[in-house]
């Protein structure tokens, strides 16, 4: 779980490195920051570092001094340049994908942490943290992959059955996620536990009694991470908009960069028609997960309820070329080319979506074949 995965960033001392040479002040630096005196390091690094700028050490250890302070956009460029001054260095890329992971910047940090991971097969916590980011990105199947074979190594590590048996439960496997559902209420009965059945439920498109095992979760532990963003989307199948809202705000009090809350209170806000706060929410959660579909269909369709027709064309046009079958998205943009006056490409995408629908119906389990 986040809330249990280490975001330590590791401080480079090198005593070796440093025993034959004079470097008092960087001696000095590490010092202040190995003692708490995280501001104080952070000078010492920088006068360092004018005088030694190919110093990896003190670069790296400058980065994560700043990340301590909360500044993780600094951390991130002087984690770089020392990783270009030794890109083999694992321990400094970690601290990257720490960094880019703490500003939600997910991509960029799972694409660390596989390097990671890749080299050190055995270190838990970018296994973790990797895993954490692939359930954040929606890939599933890569948590599986990853995780699987730890499982069967540590079957008491809850930090990783939990992962897992999210995964297995979002990857439509609801009889391993619930093997392992089963194995966290041995414990007696959990936060954990009742998210995991909660989601397999609404999966199984069971939301009221869904609501049920997610409400008693967030009794359980308000801070369990994800816990209000599924309980919002419970509230939402219910039909509490409100209450829904409600969650989603407070599972942003403690991950202000969730996903789905991020996404699903732009949706609610769009439908109170406050246009404004709904693109701020969208705009985080693309930041989240670069190119999503169903976030830049949200921002289009903001657009053409704010009339700026070209701007959710050009949106629309681009989001059907890459995902053509996504219908709400051709019927969006008829709706656009009507407004525009572009009637004969107002009728293409209205064919296109009749198509389409066909397409899908006669998919289903049952449709009967003419």
């Amino acid at each position: 779980m986040r809330a249990r995965i280490s975001l330590l960033c590791l401080v480079l001392g090198l005593a070796s490195t440093l025993a034959g040479q004079n470097e008092a002040a960087l001696r000095h630096a590490i010092q202040l920051h190995q003692s708490g005196d995280i501001e104080g390091a952070v000078g010492e690094y920088r006068a360092y570092l004018k005088q030694n700028p190919d110093s990896v050490v003190a670069r790296s250890n400058l980065g994560a001094a700043l990340s301590r302070l909360g500044r993780y956009e600094e951390a991130i460029a002087e984690y770089t340049q020392a990783l270009k001054k030794d890109p083999g260095n694992l321990p400094i890329r970690l601290n990257l994908a720490l960094a880019y992971y703490k500003t939600a910047q997910i991509p960029v940090a799972a694409e660390h942490l596989a390097a990671v991971v890749k080299q050190q097969p055995g270190n838990r916590q970018a296994v973790l943290l990797l895993a954490d980011c692939d359930l954040q990105l929606g890939e599933d199947k890569k948590v599986i992959e990853l995780l699987e074979p730890l499982e069967k190594e540590s079957p008491g590590d809850k930090s990783l059955v939990y992962l897992l048996g999210t995964a297995y439960i979002r990857d439509k496997q609801p009889a391993r996620g619930q093997v392992l559902v089963d194995r966290i209420l041995r414990d007696g009965d959990s936060a954990e536990a009742r998210l995991l059945l909660g989601t397999t439920k609404m999966n199984a498109q069971e939301f009221a009694e869904a609501l049920v095992d997610l409400k008693k979760a967030v009794e359980l532990n308000p801070r369990l991470p994800d816990v209000y963003s599924y309980y919002g989307l419970a509230l939402l199948s219910t039909g509490d908009m409100a209450g829904a809202a409600d969650a989603f705000r407070k599972e942003l009090e403690s991950n202000p960069n969730d996903f789905v809350s991020n996404l699903q209170l732009g949706v609610v806000l769009k439908q109170d028609q406050d246009y404004a706060q709904a693109r701020d929410y969208f705009d985080r959660a693309l930041r989240v997960r670069p190119g999503d579909p169903g976030v830049r269909y949200q921002l289009a369709t903001l657009d053409l309820m704010t009339g700026k027709l070209d701007e959710a064309c050009a949106k629309l046009e681009q989001l059907t070329r890459e995902t053509p079958n996504f219908v709400e998205a051709h019927v969006s943009l008829a709706t656009v080319y009507y407004r525009l006056k572009r009637k004969a490409d107002g009728d293409r995408e209205r064919e296109l979506v009749l198509k389409l629908n066909a397409e899908k119906q006669a998919a289903q389990p049952g449709a009967k074949v003419p």
